[in-house]
């Protein structure tokens, strides 16, 4: 059985305080218990850690921060850290939260969206640190060796009713949608990760908690260990119950995101999310954001808040200069009056031409009207100083956008 061996053993921080802070903030569950995982963290053995992400975009968020600011807690604390790629799993399609079947990516694809993950990564967990640098991964290294007898061997550990269990599947066979046989096999191929890697624990977002699991059968079956994991919660606004970093859902902010765009991006946040981007996505101490809590409550300004926020965020991956930079760029565009307060707002489909809207909207008379303000970069969205030179230009996620210099629209998505 293929495990990897990491790092020889560094000195271990039992710090109570900072242990508690790890299992708490952002968790929304601890397996097999938190008390368990507490004694473990506290017992001084250097434990090894991962975090997996399939490749199935080029961009990592502020959302897949969450679990890279726990990861590197533990990092500071000695821990031996593993980031692993999807590069395999992305190739299978993860079933988690989808209606309906995945479309597998090409060998080709992955590789083009997980060129830029590293410098991504780099911009929260410490890379180059000499004594307790992190290890990066890609499952392909095990998995694409596995062959059908190893995939019967991993399949025997689980049975069908397990499978069904999860609630993607229950829902598509209540809609009598198909269920394909590959998709079982995927918290399989994750699980198998944790017995390759032969790591003590796993960190990811709650809706992975039936994959990470698996891990946790298999490292027990295979290696006679025992996993733990702990699961963080994810970016929702508590009012919709949608994801915040979706595409199709809502405000993407992606870590390598320009300090101008990351800043409008936070100050186009719904209000309602203030606290929890705060809790998930920043390193303000609880106390801090409590009284932050408090004063939104008592009526304070939730645009002066943002305004905290997004430097928070942009001082984070850009540094302290390009986010004061960034907030007097956003005050000259916002606060000085110069977007109407009844600028057009329209719900548009994901993908839909931005000039197609427009037109729609009487706010351009023509797509020939539309080509000549992107020759002269005329148009560009609210936060960036960058101008849309693409006539063909789609929507992929909410957004403002100045056409010319007295013409504003809002979009957001159905």
């Amino acid at each position: 059985m293929l495990m990897f061996s990491f790092k020889k053993n560094l000195p271990v921080d039992t710090n109570q305080e900072l242990i508690e802070e790890i299992l708490t903030r952002s968790v929304s569950a601890v397996y097999p218990s938190k008390e368990a995982v507490t004694k473990l963290l506290l017992s001084g053995k250097r434990l090894k850690i991962y975090l997996g992400a399939d490749a199935t975009g080029s961009d990592l968020h502020i959302g897949h921060a969450t679990n890279l600011i726990l990861l590197e807690r533990l990092r500071k604390l000695g821990h031996e850290i593993v980031v692993l790629f999807g590069d395999f799993t992305a190739m299978i399609g993860d079933p988690t939260d989808k209606n309906a079947t995945r479309t597998p990516l090409t060998e080709a694809q992955v590789a083009d969206n997980i060129r830029g993950w590293k410098d991504q990564v780099a911009k929260v967990i410490q890379i180059k640190d000499k004594k307790n640098p992190p290890t990066f991964v890609k499952n392909s290294t095990w998995l694409a060796k596995l062959s059908f007898k190893d995939v019967v061997s991993l399949a025997s550990n689980f049975t069908v009713q397990q499978m069904l269990e999860r609630d993607m599947f229950e829902k598509r066979m209540s809609e009598q949608k198909p269920i394909h046989l590959h998709e079982f096999m995927y918290p399989l191929m994750q699980g198998y990760d944790s017995v390759a890697l032969g790591v003590d624990g796993e960190v990811g977002g709650n809706d992975q908690t039936f994959n990470m699991l698996a891990g946790r059968i298999l490292q027990r079956s295979y290696n006679n260990k025992e996993k733990f994991v702990i699961t963080t919660t994810l970016l929702v606004n508590p009012k919709t119950g949608k994801k915040l970093m979706s595409k199709s859902e809502g405000g993407y902010i992606a870590l390598n995101d320009s300090p101008t765009n990351m800043f409008g991006k936070t100050m186009a946040l719904p209000d309602e999310t203030i606290i929890s981007v705060f809790i998930d996505c920043t390193y303000v101490k609880m106390d801090e954001i409590k009284k932050i809590q408090e004063s939104l409550t008592a009526g304070a300004n939730p645009r002066d808040i943002k305004v905290r926020l997004a430097k928070e965020l942009v001082t984070m991956y850009h540094g302290a200069l390009a986010a004061e930079t960034a907030a007097k760029a956003f005050d000259n565009t916002f606060k000085k009056g110069e977007i109407p307060s009844d600028t057009v707002t329209v719900a548009v489909q994901k993908g839909s031409k931005l000039v197609d809207v427009l037109v729609a909207e009487k706010i351009v008379a023509s797509k020939n009207e539309f080509r000549r303000l992107v020759l002269g970069n005329g148009v560009s969205e609210f936060g960036s100083d960058t101008p849309i030179t693409n006539a063909e230009y789609t929507i992929e996620h909410p957004a403002a956008f100045r056409i010319g210099k007295k013409r504003f629209l809002k979009v957001s998505l159905k």
